[in-house]
């Protein structure tokens, strides 16, 4: 394969997977030589110092992950604010609700229920700090644990994860 094919490969994994991953998760499951990965990766890092891109790769103890240019936080931190400011959609009120009964428990987990995507969901959720990382699931990549917050609390008005609605009562309910 290609090296341009590798790289695209490689940002398509980086950009959906969110987290941190090791270069040795990544060469294994390309099936490269860890040397080969790297190479690919650091001609990547020099890529996205264009200043066409928003983009930067960052490599945090031999982990890697997809970021924005530190240049650029200023007018997401004005979005994020405006978007923090309306109230929670329903991808959100699902994914937090998910994640609420279930934690802690990983994105997986979470788009397995869901049966979409929950990235950009999860990523505002964290924004919004509503869930946080709680714990890394020991397993291959090692994904983030997520949890609700004192501030998910809060909002919903409640003293602790105990006074959630029962589960069973809400089918019923729904029914």
């Amino acid at each position: 394969m290609d090296k341009n094919k590798l790289k695209s490969i490689i940002e398509s994994i980086l950009f959906i997977w969110g987290d941190p991953i090791s270069l040795e998760d990544l060469a294994s499951s390309l099936e490269l030589r860890k040397d080969y990965t790297r190479e690919i990766l650091m001609e990547m890092k020099e890529n996205y110092k264009n200043e066409t891109s928003g983009l930067r790769l960052r490599e945090v103890d031999g982990k890697f992950q997809l970021g924005t240019k530190q240049d650029n936080e200023p007018y997401l931190k004005n979005l994020i604010k405006e978007k923090n400011e309306k109230n929670l959609s329903k991808p959100a009120l699902e994914t937090l609700s998910i994640i609420a009964y279930k934690q802690p428990v990983t994105k997986v987990e979470v788009e397995e229920l869901r049966g979409v995507n929950c990235d950009s969901t999860i990523k505002g959720l964290l924004d919004f700090n509503l869930i946080e990382i709680s714990g890394k699931l020991d397993r291959i990549g090692h994904p983030n644990l997520y949890s609700t917050t004192d501030k998910f609390l809060q909002k919903f008005g409640m003293k602790n994860l105990e006074e959630l609605p029962d589960l069973k009562e809400l089918e019923e309910e729904s029914n």
